[in-house]
């Protein structure tokens, strides 16, 4: 039975081992194995042949033994054309193609280990979902932003799909209500995983526009200037001098400069003539403003 087009056994035929790097000094085989030319002249079909020798081989060695490790790494340089295809998935993520198949290496070298060439299975079929799922753990522990547990990340993805799927059914946007439902979970954990969200991506305070290079950077392009924030210092050394006068003159204040009254009403208020208000309130502020200067 031939493999199927999209079949990623299909794809890997079509790889040559001419991709991988050769090292530069080839040990000797181990005896009663063939001897491995250099791999960039191992076409695939060979490659697979190959390993399937390996394998038996590699089964009955050793763990530790220095034959045992030439085997096992004979295979991964054999089978890195697998590497190489699954990475090509990933191509447009930000990530450098070197990384990711340094990562797909990692699933590959997993998935040698795991192998037993008595199960039947060819070996690119068995590995294939190894590498690519060492590939996307690295995407997901690894492109956020900001680091969120591993609950949030997968709500993440769940509510991206659920929200794909309901907004063509519905041919709107889908409520939190009817993703809680969809997913059958709470509303709150709704809105926490669209609150993680934000946190797969970020940009730089020092970005420039891409659009228009003339403009400033995002630093100076958010927020305001916060005129209140300089009588902080004022208000936090007032304090004290206010607590310290007696408590007409900080009635007289409060009903003057919290309660925006005049000097008329304040009078009207106490019992006292505006003349007296105004003496009072001069006498306290002149107080508060040497104090002040006292401290600076």
């Amino acid at each position: 039975m031939s493999p199927r087009l999209d079949d990623p056994r299909t794809e890997y035929s079509r790889e040559t081992a001419s991709s991988t790097t050769p090292p530069e000094h080839m040990e000797p085989a181990p005896a009663g194995l063939p001897t491995i030319p250099p791999f960039d002249e191992v076409g695939a079909l060979d490659a697979r042949a190959l390993s399937k020798t390996l394998f038996a081989r590699l089964a009955e060695l050793e763990e530790g033994t220095g034959e045992y490790a030439y085997v096992r790494n004979t295979l991964v340089e054999l089978n890195l054309a697998l590497v190489k295809f699954a990475a090509s998935r990933f191509r447009s993520r930000s990530e450098p193609m070197e990384d990711i198949v340094q990562v797909g290496t990692i699933g590959l070298i997993k998935a040698i280990d795991r192998f037993e060439l008595s199960r039947g299975v060819e070996f690119p079929t068995f590995a294939m979902p190894t590498i690519i799922g060492e590939i996307k753990r690295f995407f997901r522990d690894t492109s956020w932003s900001v680091r969120v547990p591993r609950r949030l990340q997968e709500l993440r993805l769940d509510l991206a799909r659920a929200g794909d799927e309901m907004a063509q059914q519905l041919d709107r946007a889908p409520t939190v209500g009817e993703l809680a439902e969809r997913l059958g979970i709470t509303e709150d954990e709704v809105v926490e995983g669209m609150s993680a969200s934000n946190a797969y991506t970020a940009t730089s305070l020092d970005a420039q526009p891409g659009d228009d290079d003339s403009e400033s950077a995002l630093s100076a392009r958010i927020g305001y200037e916060d005129h209140s924030l300089e009588g902080i210092e004022y208000v936090e050394s007032l304090k004290p001098l206010i607590a310290g006068l007696r408590p007409r003159d900080r009635q007289i204040l409060s009903l003057r400069f919290v309660a925006n009254m005049t000097q008329s009403e304040i009078g009207e208020e106490l019992g006292i003539s505006q003349m007296h208000v105004s003496r009072l309130l001069s006498r306290t502020l002149v107080r508060l403003r040497k104090g002040l200067t006292v401290e600076e």
